[in-house]
This record gives C-alpha cells, structure tokens and sequence, in this order.
C-alpha cells in the first residue's frame, strides 16, 4: 500500500514508521492518523516484525495537530465534525500502540508537542535527542490535553508535576524529561536512530510470544484506565473548541501574538 503522510519501511524484523510531513514538522491530519492506524493494524498481524521504531523526518517528531489544516475545529472555516474525526483518530492510534503485541520505540529526534507529545508517551520505550522538547501546550489555546496525554504524565510523574506541566505548559527539555522518568535514554542528536535501531534489533531477538504477553500483562489494567481517560479528554476537547477562549488562543497562535483569555 501506498503511504502519503508517512514512510514505512521493514529491515531485520523491524518495521519503521516516519511521520514524514517535515514541511509542516510533521504535524498531523486525518490522512496521517488513518494510515498510521493502517499500518499498525497490518503490523500488529505481520510475524516477520518483531519490533516497530516509531520517528519523524527533519528536525521534528511532531509539533501535534495541524493548526491550519483544523481551523475548522475553531470554527473559522469548516464544520467541527472534521476535529470529532481526528479526536477519535488520535485515540485509536494511541490504544493500537499500546495494543499491538510488539515493543515500539519511539525515537524522538525533535519537538514532540501537543498531540505528538503523547504519541510519544504512548510508546513502550523512548530514545530522545539532546535537544528534544516535550511540550504538553494545548492550555496555551484554551484546550485540554488529548492523545491520553492527562493519563500518561499522571501515571508517570504524580499528580502535582503533571498538573504544573499540563496548566502553565511548561517545554520539558530531554534532560528534564529523563529527570522525570519519561524517556528511556537521552543521545546525541545523530544518535538518535541509530540508538532506537539497536534497541529495536535488540527486542526483535527476544522470544516475541514471551514479549507479547509481557507487554498485554502490563497493559492488563492500564489499558481499560487509558480507555476512559481518551474518552474524557475527547468530550471535554469538544466542548473546549467551541469557547471563545479557544478561538482567541488559535486565532492568536496563528497570528502569532499572545492570547487574551476570558473565560468564556
């Protein structure tokens, strides 16, 4: 099958999936969302990959949504429906990382933010580049966290410093965020693949029956709480989009000034 929005390649049973939209730092829309379900879906049944590295091409991982393409979320341009879609998109790609009976390393060779930020977290093990950020910003448009984003960081780092990060949306540098317990390694910039690529090969001699009930034994009781987090997210996301505050905070990214929030 022909991607558009992503590279995927298979070498040595691993399966490498690039966002590839560096034009744009490889932020997302449906087209992006719908065929890395696809292949996650094609690769969670393929029993010659063992393991799946999960990256970006040029300077980002994923800088999230795409902004310009999701004006309509805002109502500037198109209806809302097009955002429920990429809400509920995001969410299935998120659980079929989880899912898939496969270790996926995500290899972060830039800024993860938003959206993408959680496609990372979403993963079973982080390598990340000296200069990577982390940036859980949705507050900064008047949004709340989506992608599983509110379940991750609490899980990981405790209520109080996931409340800090999600409310004033504070940038994690790679040494904060290895600080905190939310990358695996922290390398070089033009280490960074080739770092995940080891890993990966490393995982892909592993006995993959073992590895797969591993990984669904861990997921046992985090899956079913990861669920319910999306779901929330994506109910408050909706009703987020449609408050002025949110149309001032894109308006005012897009513009590229600060925002002036209202509470309405």
């Amino acid at each position: 099958m022909e991607y558009n929005t992503v590279r995927f390649e298979k070498s040595e049973h691993v399966a490498t999936i690039t966002l590839n939209r560096p034009d744009n730092m490889n932020t997302y829309n449906p087209a992006m969302l719908n065929e890395l379900v696809s292949i996650l879906q094609e690769t969670a049944t393929d029993d010659g990959v063992r393991a799946v590295i999960l990256t970006g091409a040029g300077r980002a991982f994923s800088a999230g949504a795409d902004v310009k393409g999701f004006e309509g979320l805002i109502g500037l341009q198109k209806e809302r429906a097009e955002n429920q879609d990429a809400l509920k998109l995001l969410n299935h790609v998120v659980l079929a990382i989880r899912q898939i009976p496969k270790p996926v390393v995500a290899a972060v060779n830039g800024v993860a933010a938003g959206g993408g930020a959680n496609l990372v977290l979403a993963c079973d093990m982080i390598v990340a580049s000296e200069k990577a950020k982390l940036a859980e910003n949705f507050i900064n448009i008047g949004l709340v966290p989506d992608g599983g984003g509110t379940y991750f960081l609490q899980e990981r780092i405790g209520y109080h410093r996931a409340a800090e990060i999600f409310f004033t949306g504070k940038i994690l540098t790679a040494p904060e965020a290895l600080n905190l317990g939310l990358y695996n390694r922290v390398v070089p910039v033009d280490e960074v693949l080739n770092t995940a690529r080891d890993m990966a090969r490393e995982l892909a001699q592993k006995p993959p029956l073992a590895i797969a009930a591993g990984k669904a034994i861990l997921n046992r009781e985090a899956v079913p709480r990861l669920k319910a987090f999306l779901e929330d997210e994506a109910r408050n996301q909706r009703i987020m989009v449609g408050t002025q505050d949110a149309r001032e905070g894109m308006t005012a990214f897009l513009e590229k000034r600060r925002p002036n929030f209202i509470g309405k």
